[in-house]
């Protein structure tokens, strides 16, 4: 083979996967002979990443520190009651994101318009808590499932879920279905780089299409015992039987998707299966296995969510995180958290530089994905859920800047606009999201 092509390579496999680049080639040479094959108005795949942490962060730390008077030639006002600041002097525990100022927008004044503290933190991704999820058309629907659905089909998983299934409130809660279901988390790395690489051997192989059939074949009786019993409720109760079987046909997708994936090789595991230690030495590692599962288009969706397990005693920080969270303004504990988030703030840093570094046939893969990183709660200290910790990475779009909307303002628009903007530039051709208004103000 006279030049390098990735996809030659691929089709010579006989799968639809995605080569790394290769550090013994200069991008360039990785990608010139690719450019030429290219089918005329081929885009780059877009992708996303959602991050969210459990308990916040102290707000004096985190958010970048603007003067009383702005100067002029690094803030303007986008509109009434949002500026645009440049030039951010981030705090004690966000100072790490200075690496990557220019691919990264802080925002700050949006929210939910919730309140429930640590009960409302699982809305972070859906703008409607669990509780509610019976008054939205999609439920509590989260942004991660909801741009799912336009690639589905198109890689083995539609979305990767990881978080732990201990800490506050039984687990990880970052993802949820449009039937109002919690997307059972990946628990660890160990896990993870099983699903993304362990192959299946074909008795295995020949169980899993034997339990789909099963499945489906119940679910068909479910169908029919479903039609025949809905001739016989009142107006209220077909409601009830709509919505249940509506969560019937979100299993029906996944097995359909899954049968479609059984026979499909899994990419070339590019080290040894690691194990799981505890979440603060695996946070570097579940990011570097994100990055592999894009970079492999197994997916072009996942969630992180950094939970109440993550324990300070694993950075040698005495105290729980959790109660350090409540740290009742003692400087001692003010310390200590900040320590804690400066570490969760720095591995996100690594992580977004990562991407940029790391490139398919189209690029670099942060200039294809969207990273949002932030929590549904906004001082834990206080159990309020306002003014969340907001930042957006990547996305090839406009960044380096502060987008600061006043929390008094009476047309402050609702978190949610936010991910219609962020939807469309997935690819999603949608005007709303669950309690959107529309797009976000200053977005582009």
């Amino acid at each position: 083979m006279s030049s390098f092509s990735r996809r030659n390579v691929l089709r010579a496999a006989g799968v639809s996967v995605g080569l790394p680049a290769f550090a013994s080639l200069s991008v360039h040479e990785a990608f010139a002979d690719e450019d030429k094959r290219k089918p005329e108005g081929t885009k780059a795949k877009r992708r996303m990443v959602c991050i969210g942490n459990m308990l916040g962060f102290y707000p004096d730390a985190f958010w970048p520190k603007q003067s009383a008077e702005p100067d002029s030639s690094s803030t303007t006002q986008v509109s009434q009651g949002l500026f645009e600041h440049h030039q951010m002097r981030f705090g004690e525990s966000s100072q790490s994101l200075a690496e990557i100022e220019e691919q990264l927008t802080v925002i700050s004044g949006l929210d939910h318009g919730l309140k429930g503290g640590h009960f409302a933190i699982h809305a972070f991704l859906s703008g409607v808590r669990q509780v509610d999820a019976h008054t939205m058309p999609m439920a509590n629907i989260t942004l991660d499932q909801f741009a799912a659905q336009s690639v589905s089909g198109q890689t083995r998983f539609p979305t990767l879920t990881i978080g732990s299934e201990t800490g506050i409130h039984g687990g990880c809660q970052l993802s949820w279905t449009r039937s109002g279901t919690r997307v059972p988390p990946i628990p660890g790395p160990q896990q993870l780089f099983e699903t993304l690489f362990v192959g299946t051997d074909p008795k295995k192989k020949q169980a899993a299409a034997e339990r789909i059939g099963l499945k489906n074949s119940i679910l068909d009786l479910v169908h029919w015992n479903a039609n025949d019993l809905k001739k016989r409720l009142n107006q209220q109760d077909r409601h009830k039987l709509d919505e249940y079987l509506t969560s019937v046909r979100d299993v029906e997708e996944r097995l359909a998707l899954r049968r479609n994936w059984i026979d499909v090789p899994k990419p070339e595991a590019p080290f040894d299966s690691p194990k799981n230690r505890n979440l603060v030495e695996d946070l570097p590692l579940l990011y570097d296995l994100i990055v592999l599962a894009l970079q492999t288009d197994s997916t072009r969706i996942a969630t992180l969510e950094i939970g109440g397990d993550f324990n300070p005693n694993d950075l040698g920080i005495k105290g729980g995180y959790h109660a350090l969270s409540h740290h009742g303004q003692r400087q001692e504990n003010i310390n200590k958290l900040v320590a804690i988030e400066r570490y969760q703030v720095e591995q996100f840093t690594r992580f977004v530089n990562k991407l940029a570094s790391t490139h398919d046939e189209y690029g670099p893969l942060l200039d294809q994905t969207s990273v949002l990183f932030g929590s549904g709660m906004g001082n834990a200290n206080s159990h309020t859920n306002s003014n969340l910790p907001l930042v957006v990475a990547g996305g090839g779009g406009k960044n380096g800047r502060l987008l600061a909307f006043d929390e008094r303002a009476r047309d402050r628009p609702p978190l949610t606009n936010l991910f219609v903007s962020m939807l469309q530039d997935f690819g999603v051709e949608t005007d709303a999201f669950a309690t959107s208004t529309g797009t976000l103000r200053g977005w582009a």
